[in-house]
Formats: structure tokens, sequence, C-alpha cells
């Protein structure tokens, strides 16, 4: 399930600021409590199994910050529940209560970083066209599971968004809109901000956490976690690999039909001037392509999805390996120490 039904939900506030060429997001803050929704809602349905967990993020721009202070989820395994009309009531009883009940954009869980797909380039475009300030929040509960907080802020660029509304994924295309799998999404710096209230309630439940609670945080086997991305890297790289035969044999078939247009060419030359010195008219010229037609170019999207997800996961692996190295610095110091 992809957020399709949340674009109404703007009222036309992102088309007039996307007319203005106002909105220049250049930093995100999450409120705590919307963070520990996210957190609490992505654990008890998108952790364990395949399916993610989305709902909508509330808030409002601020300058150049967006603040994103409240969030709920979408319903799941409900057939009799229309979406759009579940969130617009969600939104309304928001209002009621005083609370900020603008939509800025939605959020999903993913499984070790594997959330670059066509189905997340569609729904935030639409967003993003329909809300001009809309963001996609990324939360990972497995590597957060490890001791390290993985949610990150997205937004399509310009450039994705002028191909993804053109729908031409064609090389011409993707080279005259200066395109490429590292420029499809941007990543927007995010801060977390806590109330009071809310660090009040972290200090108590920190005091009421057992002492062994928290060990895993500080767990030094990081084999499971490498080894499941690692595994999912290879899986990206032979899908690209499939991807690059495709094309190579677009190329080949389209370089043979290049060489025997050459050769018809040169033959019907070599017939009319056989023609010309018998001194009988020459043969009518036709249309070529109509003969040779042209081969249909083939779509690069799911080629550029899967680099932009293999480039994901090195910067997972490099930047996961990073945080285990400095643990073990850590437990070296500590050990020796203790000598």
């Amino acid at each position: 399930m992809f957020p399709w039904s949340a674009y109404n939900m703007s009222s036309g506030r992102g088309k007039r600021e996307a007319e203005n060429g106002r909105c220049n997001i250049n930093v995100v803050q999450l409120e705590g409590l919307a963070l520990m929704k996210i957190i609490k809602h992505c654990h008890e349905e998108g952790a364990g199994n395949t399916e993610v967990a989305q709902g909508v993020l509330l808030g409002l721009v601020v300058d150049e910050r967006l603040e994103i202070t409240n969030c709920f989820p979408f319903p799941r395994h409900a057939d009799d529940v229309d979406e759009e009309d579940y969130q617009l009531e969600m939104m309304r009883h928001l209002r009621k209560v005083n609370v900020d009940h603008l939509s800025v954009g939605w959020y999903q869980s993913t499984q070790l970083g594997n959330f670059i797909t066509t189905q997340l380039l569609e729904s935030q475009f639409s967003y993003q066209t329909s809300i001009e300030e809309s963001v996609v929040l990324i939360y990972d509960p497995i590597k957060t599971a490890r001791g390290f907080l993985s949610i990150k802020a997205y937004r399509l660029t310009p450039e994705a968004i002028n191909i993804v509304q053109e729908r031409d994924y064609t090389p011409e295309a993707l080279k005259k809109g200066r395109l490429g799998f590292e420029t499809l999404f941007q990543e927007i710096r995010l801060v977390i901000k806590n109330s009071h209230l809310v660090n009040t309630l972290l200090t108590e439940l920190y005091e009421l956490m057992p002492g062994s609670e928290g060990k895993q945080f500080l767990d030094l086997g990081t084999m499971s976690t490498l080894d499941r991305q690692l595994r999912c890297l290879m899986e990206n790289v032979d899908d690209l690999s499939q991807e690059a035969n495709k094309f190579n044999n677009f190329q080949r078939q389209n370089a043979k039909q290049l060489q025997d247009k050459h050769k018809f060419m040169q033959k019907r030359a070599a017939e009319n001037a056989q023609r010309q010195a018998r001194g009988e008219p020459a043969l009518p010229e036709e249309d070529i392509n109509k003969q040779f037609k042209p081969i249909a170019p083939l779509p690069r999207l799911d080629a550029m999805i899967t680099s932009g997800q293999i480039y994901n996961y090195c910067k997972q692996v490099s930047q996961f390996c990073s945080q285990s190295l400095g643990k073990l610095y850590v437990a070296k110091a500590l050990q020796q120490e203790k000598k």
C-alpha cells in the first residue's frame, strides 16, 4: 500500500507555493513525540516482516525549516475503510483539538535501507507536485535495534521531478535532463527537537530501565547485520547486470539494423546506376523507415532505480562499518584500562 490518496489534503497550498517559488527546505525539524510515534508504529507493524509501515506527517513550514510536529499511521487490512476519508477525518479531529493538521509528507519503514523503489518515486512525486514542501521520512527498525538510530528525510530533486513529469525514461531524455542515480533523491538534514516534557519522560524511562536492557547497543558482533546488507547488495548487483544485458542487446539490435539499412541503401544505389547505364528509369525512392522500423528505445528507469539502491547500500555499509569500528576502539580502550 502506498499513500496515493493523501495528495488532496493540501487544498492547493503546495501549488500556490510552487507558483510563488517560496518553498526551499534546508532542514527538517522532527519533534520527539512524532519520532516516538513513528518508531512505535514501525516496530509494531514494519519490523520482522516484508510489509512496510506507512503514515502521514503533519506540521508546518517556518522560513526554510520544515517542522514535523505530529503524525498518524495509514489504516491497514481495512477493506471497508476509504483511505482518503480516513485521513481527512483524522486531520479534522486534530484540528478540533488545536493540533497541527497540515500534511507535510509521509513516512515509511524499510529493511536495511532497501527503500529506493519505483513506487516510492511515484508517491513522492505526487506528494511534491501537490504539496511543495513534502518530504518522506525513512525509518529503519533493524538498524535502530542494533544501536544506530536510522531515520532520514528525502525529497526528489528538480531534475527528477521534470523527468517523472514527462514520463520519458529513455537514455536521451535522462542525458538531456542531467538525471542520474546519484541525483534522483536529495537528503535533507534532519534534527530532532525534544520538548521539556519529552526530556522529562526520557529521563524517567532511563531511570526505570534495568541495567541489562541497553546492553544490545554495545554488542560488538556486527557480522549478522553486515552479512544481510552485503547479500542485499549482491542481489541488486545481479539485477543491474540483467538490466545491463538488456541494454547491450538493444545496442546490438540497433547497430545491426543500421548496418542492414546501410547495405540496402548501397544496393539500391548500385541498381539505379545499372538501370541508368541501360537507359532505364531509376527505381522509385521508398521510405526506408517503413522497411526498417526504428527500434523503440529501452526505458532506463529500472536500471537507474537499481543503481540508486546500490549506491545507497554502499553508503549504508560504509557508515555501519565506521560506527562498528568506533565501537571496537572504545572496547579496546576499556579493556586496556581494566588491565
